[in-house]
């Protein structure tokens, strides 16, 4: 209770400073906006459903169906009322009341357990859409405060790799529109695809009345609370906005996918003050490599399901300029550190998972340290920089699987010696040879294993049933 508390000061603190950061910038931040949808039209109604979802998870099947004929019943009101006035339509606002609305229902009307699982799970719904808003004003502040960009440096660090945007843009470019139709969907869905992961893992809150100790929505919103910070660090804004048409009048030239660009001194670029920044590292990347790490303890479809995604969403992300090949190997990286450290928060600090967090954090500032000052020299030298990229990521990638494999083993191998519960009117079983020997000289019970029959002097022959 002492940690959910902290956490949710700390939570609340930093809240509170993005809103005040964002009101000297002129706009309203995450607090401002997730209120105002109590009553004004949502932005986005999906969203705040899928926040209602996750809330859902700590009700059982009668309250869920309640609570889902509640907010549908709401939102059909706030749409006729909408209708009359001529305001803008939207729905979700139903979603908002419903998971407020269990909040409310723990404090006044439960206690002890019953009422922190019904916090829980209103907390859970909230930051998802928390979350959401948090990376708005995140993106905001980047394009405000960041007036210059670095992408001619991550563009000439990428020469090390071979230009992945360029190659994989004509790619998506000659075969349209079917390619470019199934990764729109499959770029613009991945929040929907977590959240149908985090549901799966989070089933049987309601049932066993407790979360799991580590789940799939834990990690993405930390990725989602860290990730735009670094954008602060290395404000990048990608391929199809500062070499291509998206750009404007402030991209450098119009030359994405079909003209590589030039290797020279890199320099800051200016540019606008609305693009926001949000290319180093991909978060797109690391949200799906998350979604197919916990994807592996699901179905055989579910399995493939995550494979899908991952690979699509490192499709979408380089084909349509978003990002260049040196962000999704940062992004990798990001992942597996961040969800190393959310699994050992959850199941105990071992050394393996100190050194898989230090390693994966090392890397990490290794690779935004030399696309900064080693630009030049790893363009000069693809032969030997962009494989030493590709090993170093591969080395956090493999430390992950070892390390991981090796905390669940650990795990069954603790769960296989936990004391199996007695089952009420059932002796326990004699496991001293002597306590077995007595036993069977007062009762007269033959030895296991022996044959009643071929003992002339035994009395306690059963009868035969006839």
């Amino acid at each position: 209770m002492v940690l959910w508390t902290a956490a949710g000061v700390v939570t609340l603190g930093f809240l509170v400073a993005l809103e005040i950061v964002a009101r000297g910038y002129g706009f309203s931040g995450p607090i401002t906006e997730q209120s105002r949808e109590v009553i004004f039209a949502p932005e986005s109604g999906p969203l705040l459903y899928g926040g209602l979802a996750l809330t859902m998870v700590v009700l059982t099947w009668r309250q869920r169906l309640i609570a889902l004929g509640i907010a549908a019943g709401v939102d059909v009101v706030f749409f006729l009322v909408r209708w009359a006035l001529g305001a803008d339509m939207n729905f979700g606002n139903g979603a908002l009341w419903v998971v407020l609305g269990v909040a409310v229902l723990g404090v006044t009307r439960r206690t002890g357990q019953e009422r922190l699982l019904l916090l829980k799970g209103t907390g859970l719904g909230l930051l998802l859409v928390a979350g959401h808003k948090t990376g708005d004003t995140w993106l905001l502040i980047t394009s405000k405060t960041r007036a210059t960009v670095l992408d001619a440096y991550v563009a000439a660090a990428d020469h090390a790799l071979a230009d992945p945007s360029w190659l994989v843009g004509r790619f998506l470019n000659a075969t349209a529109p079917v390619s470019t139709g199934i990764l729109h969907v499959v770029y613009g869905q991945l929040p929907l695809a977590a959240a149908l992961v985090g549901l799966y893992q989070l089933r049987r809150v309601a049932v066993e009345r407790r979360f799991p100790a580590h789940h799939l929505v834990r990690t993405f919103l930390v990725i989602g609370l860290f990730g735009p910070a670094i954008y602060m660090i290395f404000p990048v804004v990608g391929p199809i906005f500062a070499y291509g048409a998206d750009g404007g009048a402030w991209a450098t030239a119009n030359i994405w996918p079909d003209i590589l660009p030039p290797v020279t001194d890199p320099q800051p670029i200016p540019f606008d003050g609305i693009t926001p920044r949000n290319c180093m590292p991909s978060l797109h990347t690391a949200w799906a490599v998350t979604l197919f790490i916990h994807s592996r303890d699901g179905s055989r479809a579910m399995r493939w399901a995550g494979t899908f995604w991952l690979v699509g969403t490192l499709t979408a992300t380089l084909g349509f300029g978003y990002h260049y090949g040196a962000d999704l190997l940062a992004g990798v990286v990001f992942a597996l550190t961040i969800e190393t450290a959310m699994r050992c928060s959850a199941h105990g600090w071992d050394r393996a998972g100190v050194r898989l967090v230090a390693l994966g954090t090392a890397v990490f500032a290794a690779q935004l340290a030399s696309y900064r000052w080693l630009p030049t020299e790893m363009a000069a030298r693809p032969w030997l920089y962009g494989p030493l990229l590709l090993l170093v990521t591969g080395a956090v990638i493999y430390a992950y699987v070892r390390t991981a494999r090796a905390a669940r083993t650990a795990r069954d191998r603790d769960r296989d010696r936990e004391p199996k519960a007695e089952v009420p009117g059932q002796r326990p079983a004699l496991e001293e040879p002597a306590e077995a020997a007595e036993a069977m000289r007062v009762t007269g019970a033959a030895p296991t294993g022996t044959d009643d029959s071929q003992d002339p002097g035994a009395t306690d022959a059963k009868p035969e049933l006839v």
